[in-house]
């Protein structure tokens, strides 16, 4: 049900993709919102809230309604992950769709609409990408790693036992960067800035079905439908290559 109404609002954002936009800047420096964002949120409610009238619903472009903080199930979504990149006629934008249940994704859909590909994952039965099986690099050497993050989050001062050095790359939306990982195309990602659980409750649940660990900055636990709905950052790898990740993210002791 998610990854079809995602490719519904997928339609309804390719409608947009391209032409003249107005854009507004949201309050307190949160970033760009065009119709087009507006527009793929409505079809996302009409079709899930009609599907499953009783989940709470978290959107990054709807008034939050704390009332899901009670709501067994909850639709997390981000109707347009990379709004920039949707502005400036780039095909790296997704929309983003999971379902949390006591905390924890438990169904996701990540859809790129310019690029006719949709990611997809359901609690205990694997990662897909259109449908076909998917399965993270395996890698386990932190040296050379292909790494996708922004390149501030790699700077010495983050890392207390030392920067990793890995290959990096950058793609403009959270979401596709856990799905690319998640393919194994990138051997991992992080953020280590606080993160809007709409970027990453989709992709975190393909991750992780696919065979990576996910957790905040600092090794701990992605726990969704919070009352801030902010979490510390995403580290998406191969265990080993996590744990490496996370190692390094601790001061070095002496023997």
């Amino acid at each position: 049900m998610l990854a079809a109404v995602a490719g519904k609002a997928g339609q309804v954002a390719l409608e947009h993709f391209r032409t003249s936009l107005a854009v507004e800047e949201k309050p307190g420096g949160a970033g760009p919102v065009t119709v087009a964002d507006k527009a793929v949120n409505e079809c996302l409610a009409e079709h899930l809230l009609a599907a499953r009238p009783g989940y709470g619903w978290l959107s990054e472009e709807s008034e939050d309604d704390e009332s899901r903080l009670s709501s067994e199930r909850v639709f997390i979504v981000d109707p347009i992950d990379g709004t920039r990149a949707f502005i400036a006629g780039e095909v790296g934008w997704s929309i983003a769709v999971a379902v949390i249940e006591a905390g924890r994704p438990v169904a996701a859909a990540v859809h790129l609409p310019a690029q006719g590909r949709s990611f997809a994952a359901a609690l205990g039965e694997g990662a897909t990408l259109d449908g076909a099986a998917i399965r993270g690099s395996g890698r386990a050497i932190l040296t050379g790693a292909q790494t996708l993050a922004a390149r501030p989050h790699l700077d010495p001062a983050h890392w207390p036992g030392g920067a990793p050095s890995v290959v990096r790359s950058f793609r403009p939306s959270l979401a596709w960067r856990l799905c690319l990982v998640a393919e194994g195309r990138f051997d991992a990602m992080l953020t280590l800035r606080d993160t809007w659980e709409w970027d990453i409750a989709a992709g975190a649940l393909i991750a992780s079905e696919a065979g990576l660990a996910v957790s905040d900055r600092d090794g701990g636990t992605l726990e969704f439908n919070r009352r801030s709905a902010r979490l510390p950052g995403v580290i998406a790898a191969p265990p080993a290559l996590h744990q490496a990740f996370i190692e390094h993210r601790r001061p070095r002791t002496l023997d």
